[in-house]
């Protein structure tokens, strides 16, 4: 397992290099921002342990940089920064777990394992339909490793079809999956969703097959 760690205080990151060589990880160092990003971008590392007070650019804005990016991997923030808001405003930029300065160095190496953990499990429940990958843990779907912007019921309405890719399913059986007993509902609803999924995904993702109902292609 490769680690990028992200960390401007030189005593405390060759603690942590340290430590996680000795724990069996390989490991690469950056000391800014800027190097950070550049070394995310190069998508070569499984985990990344950042912290948020860096130079040149600030842990939380490499966050947010990886997570538009479409970049899933797992992200640890060790952070002096002990606000409950600080933490709360960590995670829900997208990380993965936050771990408070100064730390004990063997739980810190127990956590890195407990989200590789994690993130292996949510990686093995993916569904893939040819180009395009949905993940139910994350709420996100990918075309060709690009991210793609689904609105909450095209999301629900896309894991469906592709639960069971090939399968054909009628609008009622597309309906009672997504929608609530008491939702108010147009005649056109699923159409109206199938549509614009078409237009996100490609017009032969998803395919009607006349008077039965509509299924994703499996190829």
């Amino acid at each position: 397992m490769r680690i990028l760690l992200i960390e401007d205080d030189p005593m405390i990151g060759r603690a942590m290099s340290a430590g996680f060589t000795d724990a069996g990880f390989s490991l690469d160092w950056v000391q800014d921002g800027r190097a950070a990003d550049l070394s995310l971008a190069a998508g070569v590392y499984d985990i990344a342990v950042l912290d948020l007070g860096l130079p040149k650019k600030d842990g939380m804005a490499v966050l947010r940089t990886l997570r538009s990016s479409g970049n899933a991997m797992p992200v640890l923030i060790v952070t002096a920064r002990d606000a409950v808001a600080d933490r709360i405003a960590g995670l829900d930029a997208g990380a993965d777990d936050y771990i408070l300065k100064p730390f004990d160095l063997d739980e810190l190496i127990a956590r890195v394992r407990a989200v590789l953990r994690r993130h292996a499990a949510a990686a093995s429940s993916q569904l893939v339909c040819g180009r395009v990958t949905l993940d139910p843990m994350r709420k996100v779907v990918t075309l060709d490793g690009e991210q793609v912007a689904l609105a909450a019921r095209e999301f629900a309405l896309l894991e469906v079809l592709m639960q069971r890719p090939g399968t054909v399913l009628s609008r009622k059986k597309l309906e009672e999956s997504v929608y609530n007993w008491d939702d108010d509902l147009g005649s056109n609803a699923v159409e109206v969703h199938i549509h614009r999924l078409r237009r996100k995904l490609g017009t032969d993702f998803i395919r009607n097959v006349r008077g039965v109902g509509y299924r994703v292609s499996e190829e």
